[in-house]
C-alpha cells in the first residue's frame, strides 16, 4: 500500500496560503490537513472556516481539518462546507464521542478520531466502528516543529493490530515531529497516513522532500511486512 503523505499548513506563510497550498499539490502530496486551534484545547489560534473555504478553489486535493478545540460539536457543518472531506475530533474533546463521529459523517464527512500521547488505545476502542481515520499524536498538540515522541510506536503498532484483528477499514495516521529520520518507525509500527509540516515547507524544493518522505515510509513499511524465519523470509 502507497504511504498517504499530508501537509499540515502551519509552518505555511498565512499571508500566502493561497500559493502555499497550490505549492503543495505541486509537490505531489496527497492531502492538506488544516490544524484548527481554539486556543483553549491547546494553547495556540489558527485558522477559522471562512480561512479553509477561501483556499478550496485554489487545489483540487483533500482537505481534512483537524479540530483540536474543545467542544467541536456546534460548528461540525461549517468545517464540511468550508470543503473539508474528512473531519478529525479530540476523543479528549468529546462529551459524546459517539454521537459526534456520527453527526460528521451525517454531515457527508469521513469521521476522523485523534488521541493525544496520554490518552490510551482503549478511549476508542467502542467507536471504531464508525471511525474512518484514527490519528494517533506523536507530540502534545499546539505548535508544530516539536521533538517526535518514539515512545507512541507501540501504540501505533497497537492500534494497527487492533484494526487488522477486527477486519477495518481505517486509516491509521500520525502527526508530529514527522520527518525523513522518524517517518520510518512510525511506518515500521503500523502507521499509513504521515502528516508532516515542517519536513516539507524546510527548504526550497517541496516536490524532492515530499518523494523522499514518502520513499523512507515505503521502504520501512516493507521491510517491516518481512521477517526471516529459520532462513526464509515470511511476509506477516
Amino acid at each position: 500500500m502507497t504511504p498517504i503523505l499530508v501537509a499540515s499548513v502551519l509552518p505555511a506563510d498565512f499571508a500566502e496560503l493561497g500559493r502555499d497550498v497550490a505549492e503543495i499539490e505541486r509537490a505531489g502530496v496527497d492531502r492538506i490537513q488544516w490544524d484548527v486551534m481554539d486556543g483553549r484545547f491547546v494553547p495556540n489560534l489558527t485558522f477559522g472556516p471562512d480561512v479553509i473555504a477561501s483556499c478550496r478553489g485554489r487545489v483540487s486535493m483533500g482537505f481534512e481539518a483537524h479540530l483540536m478545540v474543545e467542544d467541536p460539536d456546534p460548528m461540525l457543518p461549517r468545517w464540511v462546507e468550508a470543503g473539508c472531506d474528512i473531519v478529525i475530533v479530540h476523543a479528549e474533546a468529546c462529551r459524546h464521542l459517539h454521537r459526534t463521529l456520527s453527526s460528521i459523517r451525517d454531515l457527508g464527512a469521513r469521521a476522523g478520531v485523534a488521541l493525544n500521547p496520554a490518552t490510551p488505545l482503549a478511549a476508542v476502542a467502542d467507536v471504531l466502528d464508525i471511525t474512518d481515520l484514527l490519528l494517533i499524536m506523536t507530540v502534545n498538540p499546539g505548535f508544530g516543529g516539536q521533538r517526535y515522541l518514539a515512545s507512541m510506536e507501540s501504540k501505533i503498532a497497537a492500534a494497527r493490530a487492533e484494526i487488522d484483528r477486527r477486519g477495518m477499514d481505517i486509516e491509521l495516521e500520525v502527526d508530529g515531529g514527522i520527518g525523513p529520520l522518524t517517518i520510518p518507525g512510525a511506518a515500521a509500527a503500523g502507521a499509513d497516513v504521515f502528516c508532516a509540516g515542517s519536513a516539507l515547507f524546510g527548504g526550497t524544493n517541496m516536490t524532492e522532500r515530499a518523494d523522499a518522505l514518502r520513499t523512507a515510509a515505503t521502504v520501512a513499511t516493507a521491510a517491516a511486512a518481512t521477517h526471516e524465519i529459520n532462513g526464509r523470509l515470511v511476509t506477516r
